[in-house]
């Protein structure tokens, strides 16, 4: 067995899509995990959206959900601001889904099943030992139960924790999860409303009194959640919490009409000491969980799923080095510091109750959406699409210079099209990148006259001798790809996930060939 994972939540079947594509062999057990509501995700981003694509089952999330167009900002019923997804110009998905978690695992599930592979459901994992090195041969032991009660040992090559915020994984290995607490008690529901808000955005009510948000999943049903006071209502909270909550804090003008379910739970952020021991990986809630504000968690996790499955399985596959592994903790644990603190603000920003804090909230909402500030950058924090591994995107300027930046650095994301990488141009537009492999785009530049000579496609080909594949752009490309690349002739490497791995500019063969050579591929495979 090349990979067993342990829970078979979105960010596990996704995982298991993504190696079981490329022909490993994947078994997923889930235990039974906790399927209370007040855990379950409801939102796609748009950023998740391009990834999905990479298993084929964006369509099918966007054909079973309800699109959305932006997120609209409220302070005591009056509008402040808005963050539209269908501005943001850098992506074949410009919206969001919204979607409930059941039916996103449906549909993993299923794509899952079409790879050959079904999760076992019962399935526990009871034992694990992990000699702590990835070194050939120092295989992980894993102990699983079955609902029988018999218990079976495996040794899978590798072995990975999927399995949430109280993973097993992650205790059996002890690695320690540590975090804060802020201090907040949402109640949460799926209700059905009457209501005049947009049926196309989701809404962010603040007020003196909390805030509520209110996100439309069709057909007139919502997803409500607003903060309570601790142990102040029953479990569940019934329909006239979240009916008194709609008129203090949403301008009035909805009715709840019924309560489909509702529960109450702490707001906790926790953070893995790491995300790797030995031949073992935490991935998901297992690896971090954040504020609920935004609906970043489940998307952060499959972030997660993605990062790694291309590196894994180019390792197993002998095409990439193994030292390439050793990325996964580095870039992910970043990337989880900067979406739990942007959450936790999102969170405590919108339940200020003081006068002047309330004032100096509205103000800026107004002025940053007046400016397009908002635009520029609520838009994108909460699509993901500005995401990267950018040495500098965890600075305190990393929001100033992505105003500023012209072209896109070193571990951006590139506004691609991820799919199955056979050099097709789709939706007019959007360049599809290698789904397994890197990926080389050659771009002339918007000069009058580039030096066509030193990109030529059959040379660089030659030059590339499978080590990647590669894309000639020529102008018809889209805007944001365009400004991107720059001005200027450049070669860039792009790696299976859309970020930018390295850009040649001036792209001569010399400094290609050094590039390449850079890459961590694998001497013992093909290359590729």
């Amino acid at each position: 067995m090349d990979v067993l994972i342990v829970g078979g939540g979105p960010v596990g079947l996704l995982l298991a899509c993504e190696l079981r594509q490329r022909g490993l062999s994947v078994r997923v057990v889930d235990a039974g995990r906790d399927a209370g509501p007040h855990s379950r995700a409801n939102v796609v981003w748009p950023r998740n959206l391009e990834l999905l694509n990479r298993v084929g089952v964006t369509d099918r999330l966007v054909e079973r959900g309800h699109r959305l167009s932006g997120t609209a900002f409220y302070s005591s019923g009056r509008r402040i601001g808005t963050a539209y997804m269908s501005a943001l110009g850098d992506t074949p998905h410009p919206h969001a889904v919204m979607i409930s978690q059941n039916e996103t695992e449906r549909v993993l599930s299923e794509r899952l099943g079409e790879l050959g592979t079904a999760v076992e459901s019962g399935v526990r994992l009871v034992g694990l030992d992990s000699p702590g090195s990835d070194t050939p041969g120092d295989h992980p032991r894993a102990r699983l139960e079955h609902p029988d009660g018999r218990v079976e040992e495996v040794e899978p090559a590798w072995l990975v924790g999927a399995d949430g915020a109280h993973s097993t994984v992650r205790s059996l290995l002890r690695i320690g999860y540590t975090g804060s607490q802020l201090d907040l008690t949402f109640a949460i529901t799926d209700a059905e409303l009457t209501t005049g808000l947009s049926g196309d955005l989701s809404h962010y009510c603040y007020s003196p009194r909390g805030a509520v948000v209110l996100g439309p999943m069709g057909g007139g049903v919502f997803r409500l959640a607003v903060n309570v006071p601790h142990d102040a209502h029953p479990e569940p909270p019934g329909p006239e919490v979240f009916q008194r909550v709609l008129d203090e804090r949403a301008g009035g003008g909805s009715t709840v009409e019924g309560l489909r379910w509702s529960a109450t739970f702490r707001v906790r952020c926790r953070l893995a000491e790491r995300f790797r021991v030995g031949r073992c990986f935490l991935v998901g809630d297992a690896a971090h969980i954040v504020s609920p504000a935004g609906g970043q968690g489940m998307n952060t996790g499959m972030q997660d799923a993605v990062n790694l499955a291309w590196k894994l399985g180019g390792v197993l596959r002998e095409e990439l080095d193994g030292a390439v592994l050793d990325s996964y903790d580095t870039e992910r644990r970043a990337v989880s510091h900067r979406v739990a603190r942007s959450t936790a603000f999102m969170t405590r920003f919108g339940v200020v109750t003081t006068p002047v804090r309330t004032a100096v909230r509205d103000t800026a909402f107004r002025i940053a959406d007046r400016t397009g500030v908002l635009q520029r950058y609520m838009a994108p924090q909460l699509s993901q699409t500005d995401i990267g591994y950018e040495e500098e995107a965890a600075g305190p300027l990393a929001a100033v210079r992505a105003f500023t930046r012209r072209t896109a650095p070193v571990g951006a994301r590139l506004p691609v099209a991820l799919g199955g990488g056979d050099g097709r141009v789709v939706r007019g537009r959007w360049p599809v990148v290698d789904r397994d492999g890197y990926t080389l785009l050659l771009w002339r530049g918007t000069g009058a006259a580039p030096t066509a000579r030193a990109l030529r496609g059959d040379r660089v080909r030659s030059l590339v001798a499978g080590r990647a594949a590669v894309l000639e752009l020529d102008r018809s490309v889209h805007p944001s790809l365009a400004r991107a690349l720059g001005n200027e002739p450049v070669a860039a490497v792009v790696r299976p996930d859309g970020h930018l791995q390295a850009r040649v500019t001036p792209p001569d063969p010399d400094r290609l060939r050094g590039v390449l050579d850079g890459l961590p591929l694998s001497t013992v495979g093909s290359g590729r």
